[in-house]
């Protein structure tokens, strides 16, 4: 489990994101009827293994956005 799991991307630190550079997230498409938090739920190398992560877990890689970290400046 990776230590981005769970938090706010808008709150990753500059020395996280430097750390992160270049990985994939995972974060649940917004829907007003559910208003899903928008925290992290898979970290990966790739937006395929990000979507394997997901659907090892049961959940459905077309409900996420996947969205790279790139370093603060």
């Amino acid at each position: 489990m990776s230590t981005l799991q769970g938090r706010v991307p808008d709150q990753l630190t500059i020395a996280e994101r430097r750390e992160h550079a270049g990985k994939w997230i995972a974060i649940e498409l917004y829907d007003f009827k559910t208003m899903p938090l928008r925290r992290i739920e898979v970290v990966g190398d790739s937006i395929a293994d990000c979507a394997r992560q997901l659907q090892s877990r049961s959940l459905t890689p077309t409900g996420f956005e996947f969205v790279q970290i790139h370093p603060a400046y």
